[in-house]
């Protein structure tokens, strides 16, 4: 695998492969819902269609749409600021993985979810969530957290995305671009994820 593209897995890879595994959502027919395209949301749209599930990525900006379903192969796209979609939707997922960071509402993707489905949590909100517990009695719907997997998952997942040709979308930039990198970041303005080429960098300043 190349280096650059792969080494983003070894973080958000494994953040996003080890929930679906865990939660019984890798498996072929399961229909999978991705909060947030971004660079762990880009990669477990990825591992998803691989593992053979149905996919649906959930967002909050429409202009993603084709990104999701031309480029990234998901199967379908919801606008989640938009009320008409999501009761279009309601009740049909198996389960969510949540990638945003940011503080949002998690009412509207319970209501996604099938009977006992699971939504699990892998962005890091900086304050606490609202937790609807009607919603979560009334369908026995599960809500969880995941953070990464051990060296053995690890392993597996590098050996998965290497048989199915999976690697993150990356932008290569040298040392000197790191502070340019971080404003960006800050702006959401990277598809997916910034890797920094140390080797090539180090050479370039050689007298």
């Amino acid at each position: 695998m190349p280096l650059d593209a792969a080494a983003p897995l070894l973080c958000a890879g494994i953040t996003v492969y080890s929930p679906l595994k865990y939660f019984g959502l890798a498996e072929q027919g399961k229909h999978v819902g991705i909060v947030g395209l971004g660079g762990l949301g880009h990669v477990a749209v990825k591992f998803a269609k691989a593992f053979g599930a149905k996919v649906t990525v959930i967002s909050t900006s429409p202009s993603k749409k084709t990104e999701a379903l031309e480029h990234l192969g998901a199967d379908s796209f919801l606008n989640s600021r938009d009320p008409d979609q999501l009761q279009g939707a309601m009740g049909t997922l198996d389960g969510i993985i949540d990638t945003v960071s940011a503080v949002h509402p998690i009412l509207p993707l319970l209501g996604l979810l099938k009977s006992q489905g699971k939504l699990v949590l892998v962005g890091a909100p900086d304050k606490p969530l609202e937790l609807p517990v009607i919603s979560l009695i009334m369908g026995r719907k599960t809500v969880s957290g995941s953070s990464t997997g051990g060296m053995k998952e690890t392993q597996e997942m590098i050996d998965f995305a290497a048989k199915h040709n999976i690697t993150a979308d990356i932008e290569v930039i040298s040392m000197d671009y790191v502070n340019t990198a971080m404003e960006r970041l800050a702006k959401a303005d990277v598809r997916y994820r910034f890797v920094i080429d140390i080797a090539n960098t180090l050479a370039a300043t050689k007298p």
